[in-house]
């Protein structure tokens, strides 16, 4: 069915039933964006909105280092948190997800990076990005939102955006573990992102905090457009962990951690040796990144023992599963050769942001292991559990490559 047919459809059925028809064509995700589009303009009737944002901020790339700031509203009051907090999205499916994150409506103000002290507006969005729990917001638009929905793979999700006439923030109680790293303006902000994480504040969290410029030594603090925030966050926590993983004892078997999400399998495999780290990657035909493709797109990155010095290939996704393997390392006093070999099949079909990666692979490890006593039940492992065969995984690894060279593949692959 054509979107033109489907919305037909629609237009002729009670509205409680439109939901209905519309998951029947989710396969097809240009029918998902516009069927967002369309729920989300039904919404904005003014050109102003008024509810309790997440204490959700977005910063723009675009025209760095004049970048746009600003919060993320709904059109709704009460507990909104769980539309910023990705760490509880697990069990929700594609279409939950940009559900709620379309009703999110972002206003724009144009600001230069180092003016993070400067300004009404700014001093609001540092009070969001501070904040402990949703806050009553209200925004007038120099003109009607405009629906673009944001779809990356790097940051989640939201629906409409228009530039900002005047932005209120009112009952805002600070997280005073948060606060208390704002103050801090001699602390560096790799300090602060650590000592908040291993306080347990939920990572996205520390991330929006980086973004609205609220850590680093007093001269250095700036907004960091979101999409860099996320990185460097995953990033700088990572590595932290590997300070202590690297110092660890090996572990003393193969573990196969196994979990099927959002339509990805994951297979992560810690082998005994040094620290080595790699993230694989295979795309199905129709997925985000092999939208047009007919065969499976496979790619991946890679990190010795020292760590790697370039940004990874296949970008934030590298990072953030870096950092739920070096978690689970730390938490089992081990260092490993950590692999992901990840499966993105046809129900992927469209990026929901880096989160995704960093909370299923902390779910997959989650589970109960397999353990395996040789390379052989390694390589019978990734057969039993994937559907690419293992030739190809091979093929694009470089920690299998190694291994397999230390033996007859004929050994190993059929």
């Amino acid at each position: 069915m054509d979107r033109k047919s489907m919305m037909e459809e629609i237009a002729q059925q009670p509205s409680v039933k439109r939901s209905d028809i519309i998951y029947r064509h989710m396969r097809d995700p240009s029918l998902l964006r516009y069927y967002y589009k369309v729920k989300t303009v039904s919404a904005l009737s003014s050109l102003g909105i008024e509810g309790s944002s997440p204490t959700d901020v977005f910063v723009g790339r675009f025209g760095y280092p004049y970048v746009n700031i600003g919060p993320l509203v709904p059109p709704e009051s009460g507990d909104t948190s769980l539309l910023a907090t990705p760490e509880r999205w697990r069990s929700l499916t594609i279409e939950e997800i940009v559900d709620f994150r379309s009703k999110l409506v972002r206003g724009m103000y144009l600001s230069k990076v180092t003016d993070v002290e400067k300004g009404r507006t700014q001093e609001r969005v540092r009070d969001l990005a501070l904040a402990e729990r949703p806050a009553d917001t209200e925004i007038s638009f120099l003109k009607m939102p405009f629906v673009k929905l944001d779809f990356r793979d790097e940051v989640q999700p939201f629906g409409p955006s228009a530039p900002m006439k005047e932005f209120r923030v009112d009952n805002v109680k600070a997280n005073q573990k948060v606060e208390d790293k704002y103050f801090d303006t001699d602390a560096t902000a790799k300090t602060s992102i650590v000592e908040l994480y291993n306080k347990g504040i939920d990572v996205s969290k520390i991330q929006r905090g980086l973004s609205a410029g609220l850590f680093g030594l007093k001269k250095n603090r700036r907004f960091v457009p979101t999409r860099w925030s996320i990185t460097a966050v995953d990033d700088t926590i990572g590595k932290d962990n590997l300070v202590d993983v690297r110092d660890y004892e090996s572990v003393d078997a193969i573990r196969a951690y196994f979990n099927v999400a959002l339509d990805n399998r994951w297979l992560i495999l810690f082998m005994p040796g040094n620290w080595q780290y790699e993230s694989i990657e295979a795309w199905w035909p129709g997925t985000v990144w092999n939208e047009d493709g007919r065969n499976i797109s496979i790619f991946g990155s890679y990190e010795g023992y020292k760590g790697r010095k370039t940004y990874a290939e296949i970008g934030g996704c590298y990072y953030s599963g870096r950092l739920a393997v070096t978690e689970k390392l730390k938490s089992l006093k081990k260092q490993a050769v950590a692999l992901i070999l990840r499966e993105v099949h046809e129900g992927y079909i469209m990026p929901v942001g880096v989160w995704n990666v960093r909370e299923h692979v902390r779910e997959t490890l989650a589970t109960e292991p397999e353990i395996l006593y040789s390379s052989k039940e390694m390589f019978e492992c990734i057969a039993k559990r994937l559907d690419i065969k293992v030739a190809h995984w091979v093929k694009n690894s470089r920690i299998l490559n190694d291994i397999l060279t230390q033996k007859r593949i004929s050994d190993y692959v059929a």
